[in-house]
């Protein structure tokens, strides 16, 4: 009997879009995954990470996610895997846990020790209470939890060190899965989760995707996962994508687009089939839209064309405006309005590029805070005081670390 697996990860219940509120998005996409469960005989949902964007959910986000897993509960799916990824607060994933499970929803909010790492490999069974499958479900494995910090360490020497914690993590988890495995009368498949940056792993200049450790260098290759899972279930990465081209270890990718950049980008599920003569077969559910983005780019005559095709549409519809013209044009607000008003039109951003004089050309006066992440700022700050290059790579990564130690505290200490 072939056992139906859905991997989903990066659902960012919460995040906001220039101030613009999504849980219209967030509620739909939920509704359309509970359907989708029902329709293709869901076995078991796994949720790769960054169930919410930040580590103290709003309310709203809150109620999502709790009705979400009372109805996922009475759908048939027998067996829900949660782990949180980087944006997650551990303890906050992990306060339920108790309650959770005698849903038969596991959650994973931080990894265990060594001398405790099977508390990560959970052994699930069938309405008949015969084992079917086991999952090594592995949460973002934080800085703390894969490496020792120890004084002279050079930026390559965190990143290295960094990626061999991460693959020793997976291959102890590893190993006691296959020694329960071993127990069992029938041996069944194991699938691993993670919440980690593969190498070679395609991101979007606006989908929120965070480097997860000192330095940018500690990507993980496909070899960091040991050959005894059959299917590893990742998060962190919005785009859909499989890891070296290999389809058994796959990003889901966001359900929703995270940024305008992503406008154009079609959202998928995996839908993991593993058959009772151990075939593993992945295809890709497409995800609909629930509220369309849209990103306009040129000079006032594109714009203006493009503008009142849009408006002529009858379908709500978020808008980027980017004016990319030389000549300056002050009135380009008041403009777009005019164009817009009365349409179901709405323009969450307009950015202006039009160059002043050749004197501005290296300035960053075109940028809002919005667009930028932490890193990006303190880049800023380093380029506004004049720091040396060669001193500025130290300082970057000293940065990096102060701002993941900010991000692992609890959350009302980490508002201060």
């Amino acid at each position: 009997m072939s056992l139906n697996i859905l991997h989903t990860s990066d659902w960012h219940l919460g995040r906001l879009l220039y101030d613009k509120r999504r849980d219209h998005e967030f509620s739909a996409f939920l509704d359309w995954l509970l359907l989708t469960i029902q329709q293709q005989h869901i076995d078991v949902l796994i949720v790769a990470g960054d169930i919410f964007d930040t580590s103290a959910p709003s309310h709203q986000a809150q109620s999502l996610y709790y009705q979400f897993l009372c109805q996922v509960a009475n759908t048939c799916c027998r067996h829900v895997i949660i782990i949180a990824g980087n944006h997650d607060s551990p303890t906050f994933i992990n306060a339920p846990k108790d309650l959770l499970h005698a849903l038969d929803i596991h959650v994973v909010g931080q990894a265990s020790p060594l001398d405790s790492i099977s508390d990560e490999v959970l052994l699930l069974t069938d309405a008949s209470g015969t084992p079917e499958l086991i999952v090594c479900a592995v949460p973002y494995l934080r800085d703390r939890d894969v490496r020792l910090v120890q004084a002279g360490e050079t930026i390559e020497d965190k990143a290295k060190n960094a990626v061999l914690g991460i693959q020793q993590h997976y291959a102890q988890v590893a190993q006691a899965a296959q020694q329960l495995n071993a127990t069992l009368t029938h041996p069944v498949p194991l699938i691993a989760t993670g919440h980690l940056f593969a190498a070679g792993g395609k991101t979007l200049a606006d989908d929120g995707v965070r480097d997860l450790y000192v330095g940018s260098l500690a990507h993980i290759s496909a070899d960091c996962f040991p050959d005894c899972f059959d299917y590893v279930a990742l998060g962190h990465l919005h785009v859909p994508q499989s890891v070296a081209n290999n389809d058994t270890i796959r990003y889901s990718g966001s359900p929703i687009a995270m940024g305008f950049g992503e406008a154009k980008q079609q959202k998928s599920l995996c839908l993991v089939r593993l058959g009772s003569d151990q075939t593993v077969q992945v295809s890709l559910l497409a995800i609909p839209v629930f509220q369309r983005l849209q990103r306009v780019r040129g000079d006032w005559d594109q714009l203006q064309a493009e503008l009142t095709t849009l408006t002529q549409e009858n379908e709500s519809i978020w808008v980027e405006v980017i004016y990319s013209a030389a000549t300056l044009m002050p009135d380009l607000r008041e403009k777009i309005e005019a164009l817009v008003q009365n349409s179901t039109i709405e323009v969450l951003r307009i950015q202006n590029q039009a160059l002043a004089p050749s004197a501005l050309l290296q300035s960053h006066e075109q940028e809002s805070l919005e667009q930028l992440s932490e890193l990006d700022v303190f880049q800023r700050c380093l380029d506004s005081h004049q720091i040396e290059p060669s001193q500025q790579p130290e300082l970057t990564a000293a940065f990096q670390e102060i701002w993941h130690l900010a991000l692992d505290l609890p959350p009302s200490s980490s508002s201060h």
